[in-house]
């Protein structure tokens, strides 16, 4: 089954088409308009979403070397993300569905992000076996999650406060770098020293995650430093970095390691906005390694938001007979 993706749950309009879970075509258009205001605005998303769906998705088409009839069936993201940009995919995605006279199906961002290795090059490239454990680190996200099969997903674990991307960013912020703050902090990070500074971490029962002490600490550490010299941000920017990163990194892994360890699953994956951080792929690819696990590890391309994941995701849902109702609404919060 040929399957077109839509994504717009956030800024970035994407459309893939897959034939089963061979990635034919993925286009993303990108809004550089944030980038003045420090962080998304929603009302400006929705609008570039307006401006960008037709051609990203004719795009996507046209690259897929297919006809519009030679889709079986159209999967957008209906939720979590932005109202009025997931109404922007959304209706777009019924009318065309309706067009075309094909399925619709609805689609859990997380799940994309979850199950975005089965997304192939290649008919016979590998693909996670179940059950995997699935570190998701993103912007408004950090959880981990067993994954039993495409339809059975159980979180062992999650955020009480703010996520991993959240502290990048906001850290990133009081730094006074560009946003986002989070691919900038891990190419500073490359030329620091992680053990110059040190922040507080949390200690937390179960596998649940907080990055909010952190980010307080991360705070008053350049408070108390900018006192005595009002250059020690710029003087001391990659260490800053390189440690920063390093605290985040190692709080991810305590709780991750923790969770393999206890459910003695041998084949483990990342994914999310974060999953790109050189960081947190390294910790993860290294634990493997020492410990003779399975890592999949995204391209970064199928880390942040895109619609081949998306695709995926819907063609899951579209083998098991799981369509969307024209009728239902896109949501801002949904659950794993």
């Amino acid at each position: 089954m040929i399957i077109l993706g839509i994504e717009s749950s956030c800024d970035d309009t994407s459309a893939a088409v897959i034939d089963d879970c061979v990635l034919l075509s993925s286009v993303i258009a990108s809004q550089k308009v944030h980038e003045a205001y420090g962080g998304v605005v929603p009302e400006l998303a929705s609008r570039a979403h307006q401006q960008n769906i037709v051609p990203v998705v004719s795009e996507a088409i046209r690259q897929a070397g297919i006809d519009r009839k030679d889709i079986g069936a159209v999967a957008f993201t209906r939720g979590p993300g932005l109202p009025g940009s997931l109404h922007v995919g959304c209706a777009f995605a019924k009318g065309l569905a309706l067009a075309l006279n094909v399925p619709l199906v609805d689609v859990n961002h997380l799940h994309g992000h979850v199950l975005a290795h089965f997304v192939k090059r290649k008919p016979d490239d590998e693909v996670p076996e179940f059950p995997y454990l699935c570190l998701l680190v993103s912007g408004g996200n950090s959880q981990i999650i067993r994954v039993d099969s495409p339809a059975q997903m159980t979180v062992l674990g999650q955020t009480i406060d703010d996520a991993a991307g959240e502290a990048f960013d906001k850290c990133a912020k009081v730094m006074g770098l560009p946003y986002p703050g989070g691919p900038v902090i891990d190419r500073l990070a490359a030329e620091g020293d992680p053990s110059r500074f040190k922040f507080a971490k949390p200690h937390i029962d179960g596998y649940n995650y907080s990055f909010s002490g952190l980010k307080t600490s991360f705070l008053y550490t350049l408070r108390d430093a900018l006192k005595d010299n009002p250059n020690f941000i710029e003087e001391n920017k990659a260490d800053l970095a390189a440690s920063l990163q390093h605290t985040i990194v190692d709080i991810l892994m305590h709780q991750f390691t923790r969770a393999i360890k206890d459910t003695g699953i041998k084949t483990i994956a990342i994914g999310g906005g974060v999953s790109a951080n050189s960081g947190v792929r390294d910790a993860v690819a290294d634990y493997a390694r020492r410990h003779r696990l399975r890592a999949f590890i995204p391209e970064r391309s199928f880390t942040t938001d895109n619609a081949a994941m998306i695709a995926v995701a819907g063609w899951f849902k579209a083998q098991r007979g799981e369509f969307c109702d024209p009728t239902e609404p896109p949501f801002a919060r949904v659950v794993i």
